[in-house]
């Protein structure tokens, strides 16, 4: 059966009667809004008592439901706070124990990173660790059944937790979890202000710009960006709060983040356009910013129309597009981008945060075809639910809807009607001099 790692920290991190343990898991989890967008490959995830960090860890740990079924390996690194020691050290264990029951350490990993330099095995590095321990009960909670490789980073480099995650990255069956908090005892609004400054940080994958002061998993972390940044990943923050936020007091607390990564799609010019169109948004907060390069596929250089759309929570934050092309449609993106940013009149710019925190939808036009009908019936009747784009337009207004609207107006009549209302005009509009035009769109999402 082999040596079990008992809990260390139930009953005080979080509690030690299972249908107690199960019962606020299922709270924090439940209150996490859904998602749509796949699981990811690797977390950042705080690693306090519940009460503090629970809610923040649960935004991460949600995102799992996709997956729950498929990943059956987790890689757990987080830090030493009890021993001091050089390296990373694995386990000797067999199981990790919580009151929800075993989890079986992934024994093959053990072995076969005896061979690495600075990877040791120190069963005291675990024995009262609790950075690797808080998370198993959402682990527990989000997936079937899986195999654990636990590691506690202690003084390593950068290169070293790169290595190991590298070597044991696996592929969708594996999920990577760094445990980290973030600063530790200031004032809340100080707190505040240093924790948006390692989030950027961590955003930009550039784990020089913060030190064990500002996140205490600093070391796991430096090894996961490092390799984030190698495959250019995806990196979405789902939340950023501290103890004076959620249960503590306002003087004195500390900071949590939370994120989850994603591995980059396949190169294509939809995964480039979308890339342009955040790079574009993201180089206006830059002091001094850098000429723009990109990668041009040929269908790039080509005349295009686009919209640009951006989500923030699943609700629209901005849209603004091109309806025919008269540019190449690399420029029609990245200006496009931009403006539905900063330009929408319907909302305010975007902030720097809220760039982090929102997701870029991207729509490439076919060219618009007028339409020819007798009547609004006739208009009507001729409609095509979920393919059309269209733009109307009467007495010197116009306006267009992208056939993605037709998922919140399924009905014809309700779909017109709310399209004159963005003209500007009644509901039941409809005159002998309207005109319309028809088109399709191919979208494509970060999602």
């Amino acid at each position: 059966m082999g040596v079990i790692r008992p809990a260390a920290v139930a009953g005080s991190f979080y509690p030690d009667d299972p249908a107690g343990l199960s019962a606020q898991l299922t709270e924090l989890l439940a209150a996490v809004p859904p998602t749509h967008h796949p699981a990811p490959k690797a977390l950042i995830v705080p690693h306090a008592g519940y009460i503090y960090s629970g809610a923040i860890a649960a935004c991460a740990y949600a995102r799992l439901a996709p997956a729950r079924h498929s990943i059956t390996r987790v890689v757990l690194i987080g830090p030493a706070h009890r021993l001091a020691f050089a390296g990373v050290s694995a386990s000797t264990a067999s199981s990790f124990r919580t009151p929800l029951g075993d989890v079986p350490v992934d024994q093959a990993a053990i072995r076969r990173l005896e061979s690495v330099a600075g990877v040791h095995t120190i069963d005291q590095a675990h024995a009262a660790e609790h950075s690797l321990e808080v998370h198993l009960p959402f682990l527990q909670t989000m997936l079937g059944h899986f195999s654990l490789l636990p590691l506690v980073a202690g003084d390593a480099s950068d290169d070293l937790v790169a290595d190991i995650l590298r070597a044991e990255w696996g592929g969708p069956e594996t999920l990577i979890v760094v445990s980290s908090d973030l600063s530790h005892y200031q004032d809340h609004d100080s707190a505040t202000r240093q924790d948006t400054i390692t989030a950027r940080a961590i955003e930009r994958f550039d784990a020089k710009a913060f030190d064990h002061a500002s996140a205490c998993g600093r070391t796991p972390l430096g090894g996961l960006l490092q390799i984030a940044k190698q495959r250019n990943m995806r990196i979405e923050r789902l939340d950023l709060r501290n103890s004076g936020d959620t249960a503590g007091p306002r003087d004195r607390v500390v900071g949590y983040g939370a994120w989850a990564l994603r591995e980059a799609p396949p190169v294509s010019v939809a995964s480039l356009l979308l890339d342009l169109a955040r790079r574009s948004i993201a180089r206006n907060f830059e002091s001094e910013p850098a000429p723009l390069t990109v990668a041009i596929l040929p269908p790039m250089q080509e005349l295009g129309a686009s919209f640009v759309t951006l989500y923030k929570g699943g609700a629209l934050r901005g849209c603004i597009g091109t309806v025919e092309a008269f540019r190449p449609l690399v420029e029609d993106v990245a200006e496009n981008a931009v403006r539905a940013a900063f330009a929408d009149p319907r909302f305010p710019p975007l902030t720097i945060d809220e760039l982090a925190m929102a997701t870029l939808s991207l729509s490439l036009l076919s060219p618009p075809e007028p339409m020819k009908f007798r009547d609004r019936a006739d208009f009507l009747s001729q409609l095509k639910p979920g393919r059309d784009g269209i733009i109307v337009e009467d007495q010197e207004r116009r306006a267009l809807f992208l056939p993605v609207v037709w998922s919140q107006l399924p009905d014809p009549a309700d779909f017109l009607g709310h399209l004159w209302l963005k003209a500007g005009l009644a509901r039941d509009h409809w005159s002998g001099q309207v005109k319309a035009w028809r088109f399709t769109a191919t979208d494509y999402s970060e999602a």
